[in-house]
């Protein structure tokens, strides 16, 4: 569901297990595949057309399925026109600059979709509830990001930004999950036990960027994501629709086609 500039956000009032008129992967399982071909289609096209390029914002709280849905929603994709970032505690370098920084480097090229796994909302979000920096100092960003992006969508970069919305249960439920399969040991976290310990303060803070952070030019959608399958679906279909409203269509070839004889 997008989020209309000006709601106030409450997310104990969005149920996470919300799966809309479906109620089984079954259901959604052929929409999911043919909406998978479509996006192919459509990054093939945008990458050809080289006019725009395309953000894509993957927030939620630990576990929520940013991996999940890269892997699931972008796998068919061409590389050769996606990039993705994983956001990570500034190094020495970028403490060395503005919060944003980092992230403006990191906006994609025309013709190509960027996806960031966690973004530039840290900043007002882990700083947040770990007081990494002053109040008054996070509390200008939520302006200072609105206006960043909205420089960006001037200069050709459309930007969709979903919060996987996940219950603490569930959370719990993926981190028994991680512990009981070997195979994915590997992804288990003692930081992410501890970060669970500030679920409430990690809702507030998502709430108020929700709150503050969606505005006409790049709007939040959150997304009911307990049940994967669908969190798949609602976000491969709006990522579809952005593509389509583009009305891209292939350039037309440079030379006289017509002319050329291969021998």
């Amino acid at each position: 569901m997008p989020v209309k500039p000006g709601t106030k956000v409450s997310l104990k009032e969005i149920d996470a297990n919300d799966t809309g008129s479906f109620r089984s992967p079954k259901q959604v399982g052929e929409l999911l595949h043919k909406q998978l071909q479509e996006l192919v289609h459509l990054q093939r096209l945008l990458y050809a057309e080289s006019r725009r390029s395309l953000l894509i914002v993957l927030q939620g709280m630990d576990t929520s399925g940013k991996d999940g849905t890269i892997s699931h929603v972008m796998s068919g994709m061409s590389p050769l026109g996606v990039q993705v970032h994983a956001f990570k505690a500034p190094n020495e370098e970028e403490l060395n600059h503005d919060y944003l920084w980092r992230v403006h480097q990191r906006m994609p090229r025309h013709g190509y979709i960027g996806i960031f796994n966690r973004s530039h909302y840290e900043d007002v979000l882990v700083v947040r509830v770990h007081d990494l920096v002053p109040k008054k100092i996070w509390k200008q960003r939520y302006r200072q990001i609105n206006q960043f992006e909205k420089i960006m969508v001037a200069n050709g970069t459309t930007i969709l930004k979903f919060f996987l919305h996940i219950s603490k249960d569930e959370q719990k439920s993926r981190l028994e999950e991680r512990l009981q399969d070997p195979t994915r040991h590997w992804k288990f976290s003692l930081k992410d036990v501890e970060e669970r310990g500030y679920w409430s303060a990690y809702r507030r803070a998502y709430e108020t960027v929700l709150t503050k952070c969606s505005t006409e030019w790049a709007p939040w959608h959150i997304v009911p994501a307990n049940k994967k399958w669908y969190r798949n679906l609602v976000v491969a279909q709006t990522i579809v629709q952005t593509l389509s409203d583009f009305k891209m269509a292939y350039p037309e070839p440079q030379v006289d086609i017509s002319k050329i004889v291969i021998e």
